[in-house]
Parts: structure tokens; sequence; C-alpha cells
């Protein structure tokens, strides 16, 4: 998605709200070998409250994946996706934490997700979570994983509240939203 003056980043402007797009949209620029996808969430929680989500296994699992993370640079991760379409169909992400610097930076290179990092900065009684992914990917499938991050940092917003997602019924009750946020970053290409 090219931005104002060629940077390939796009931000979401007053135009998209007044179409219904929320203004934490993902931004997307294509790099040498592929593209690095950025999110920016003001989160109401401070920073201690926002990086045990993101890293520890039993409340990553309400709204990323099951996880496996040894928590050290050079450490190992296992991120399995439970929003599998059919129930015999397994998504892996295996790698290596290489960031973490609590509770601030934690970054994995995985397999088939490339690299996941997370940044955190307190904000007022809040914090401000910087979210990129930076993965090898065709252009064609470049809405479906903005869309898929965007799903899971909305995950993330409510796990913080207290609520799990119902993986076994994500296409079920998620889905629909899912293809709501891809048409808006569809809509935005035109």
């Amino acid at each position: 998605m090219k931005g104002p003056g060629g940077s390939g980043y796009r931000r979401s402007s007053a135009s998209d709200t007044a179409k219904g797009m929320s203004s934490v949209q993902g931004v997307a620029r294509e790099i040498a070998d592929g593209h690095e996808i950025k999110f920016e969430r003001y989160l109401k929680y401070p920073v201690d409250r926002v990086w045990t989500a993101l890293t520890q296994p039993a409340l990553m699992v309400l709204w990323l994946a099951e996880a496996e993370v040894e928590p050290t640079t050079g450490g190992r991760v296992q991120l399995r996706w439970l929003n599998a379409k059919e129930p015999t169909t397994e998504i892996v992400a295996r790698g290596t934490v290489t960031a973490f610097d609590p509770p601030h930076l934690v970054e994995y290179q995985t397999d088939i997700h490339g690299r996941l990092r997370w940044e955190l900065q307190p904000e007022g009684e809040g914090c401000l979570l910087r979210f990129t992914c930076t993965i090898a990917l065709p252009a064609d499938h470049l809405l479906m994983n903005m869309a898929g991050w965007h799903m899971h940092l909305e995950h993330l917003s409510d796990a913080l509240e207290g609520q799990s997602v119902n993986w076994p019924e994500w296409w079920t009750v998620h889905y629909p939203r899912w293809q709501e946020i891809h048409d808006q970053y569809t809509g935005l290409r035109k």
C-alpha cells in the first residue's frame, strides 16, 4: 500500500474513518525480500499488563496461538494457530526469540510468519504497542496477512478486557469480522 511521498506506508485518514474504517489500520510497504507490515495501537493498560499478554503462553492462547516460548534471546518459540479451518490441519510457526528486552520488546523469527516484533512504550496511563511483521510473501497474499494481524490485535484488546477467542468456532464467530477487515483493506487499494 503506497502512502504519501512514496514511502510505501499508508496511514488511515479522516476519510477512512468516515467510511467506517478504524483509526488503527495497518500499513505496509514492499521491501527487497517481501513486505513489512506495521500496526500501532494505543492500549489503555500499562506496559507490564500488556507485556504479560504478549509473552506468557497461558495468556497468548487467549488472542494469538498456543505458544511455547523460551523467554530469552536465542530461545525457542513455537506458535500453533488454533483457527485452522479443518481440525486435521495444523498451522505451526517455529523459530527463535531474536530480541527479548522485558517489558518493552519481544521479537521472533519464524519459519512461516517471518519476523514478528512487538514493542511497548508507556503512554499516559496506558501504552503504545507497535507490531511489525516482516515476511516474504506474494503480493496477492498481503491483504490476507494484514487482515489476519489486524484481527489478532483486536483479539489482544479483547483478551486484555478478559475475553478469550472461541477458537473452535473461529470460522463461524470471527471469520465474518476478518472478511470485513479484508474487504476494507481491499477498498483502500482501489
